[in-house]
């Protein structure tokens, strides 16, 4: 798989991104078992076969679950840990944490990103997170409480380089402005079936600041995929429209529905990286087909039309 820079940075990631908020079977850690964590483990060593090499995760995801699971991959593939990237966010705190009447919140104090950050390390395994994130913009943010956490962190060695999720352009600069480190990554929604990165000023911000747009739900939580979800409601009209749109050209290419609507990402200027989250090892090798498909123009279009229900205005 091709590899491009982060940002800013001599981080060098697959073309693609795996994303581990699935590795558990399961996102309620009570419905979690041994062998669904196994199956987690199995699909983190398919995507490194395949050739990704940024591996995406946070502590909320199954409750640090995750984390633990590539630790125990990393243990038992020898050099895995020095060829790939490990990603990690922080900043959702969940209910009746630490109290039993704390609310569901985000949280960017200094002693809380800290805190995050060696949590993380002690159940990746690991001395150093190569990407550390926030994972949604907190509305009691001091930058300057950021800036200094990110500093702490970095001048110790818990962490390379550092991130967004979810943050608007605005947030973005205004953390920026007082972190002595560029910000390489914003993590945000983008597919087919959600444009509002195109309209809202996202894609050009990272154009314009050399940021790497990471693209999360990138086939909509599969409802683009070769394999779609069943729904019990029947798919909107706008939605057949663009899932025929889809197999017609992948039809003319000779390929699948999955690789198609990734390709329409990485055709994008601002070089997106979609994270792939299937647990499939079919599915996963299945995404990386993406990767040998450059769409013309037209058939660009042809999908944007079709994903918008109407022609450009």
């Amino acid at each position: 798989m091709d590899s491009i820079p982060l940002g800013q940075s001599d981080l060098v990631s697959s073309r693609l991104a795996y994303g581990c908020w699935r590795l558990g079977g399961s996102t309620e850690i009570a419905e979690i078992t041994e062998e669904g964590a196994m199956h987690g483990g199995a699909a983190v060593v398919a995507a490194y076969d395949a050739g990704f090499t940024l591996f995406d995760l946070a502590d909320v995801y199954c409750d640090g679950i995750c984390e633990t699971i590539v630790g125990q991959v990393l243990a038992q593939v020898a050099g895995m840990r020095e060829k790939i990237l490990i990603a990690t966010k922080c900043g959702i705190r969940k209910k009746g944490e630490p109290y039993t009447d704390s609310p569901y919140r985000y949280d960017f104090s200094g002693e809380h990103i800290v805190k995050s950050c060696e949590d993380s390390l002690r159940r990746l395994g690991i001395e150093t997170i190569d990407l550390f994130q926030l994972h949604r913009p907190d509305y009691l943010c001091d930058p300057v409480e950021v800036a200094e956490a990110f500093s702490k962190l970095k001048a110790q060695g818990k962490a390379r380089e550092f991130g967004v999720s979810n943050f608007r352009p605005a947030q973005f600069s205004l953390l920026q402005k007082f972190c002595p480190m560029p910000l390489l990554v914003n993590q945000v929604e983008i597919s087919l079936a959600s444009l509002d990165c195109f309209h809202n000023g996202t894609l050009d911000h990272c154009l314009m600041e050399n940021i790497t747009p990471l693209a999360w739900s990138p086939l909509d939580g599969g409802r683009l995929g070769s394999v779609a979800k069943s729904t019990k409601a029947a798919p909107h009209p706008v939605q057949m429209k663009l899932l025929e749109a889809l197999d017609a050209i992948g039809e003319e290419r000779g390929t699948s529905r999955t690789a198609i609507a990734l390709a329409w990402l990485l055709k994008h200027p601002s070089r997106i990286v979609p994270i792939i989250g299937a647990t499939n090892p079919d599915n996963i090798r299945e995404a990386v087909k993406s990767t040998e498909i450059t769409l013309t123009r037209e058939e660009w279009y042809r999908l944007l039309e079709a994903a918008r229900g109407d022609r450009l205005p």
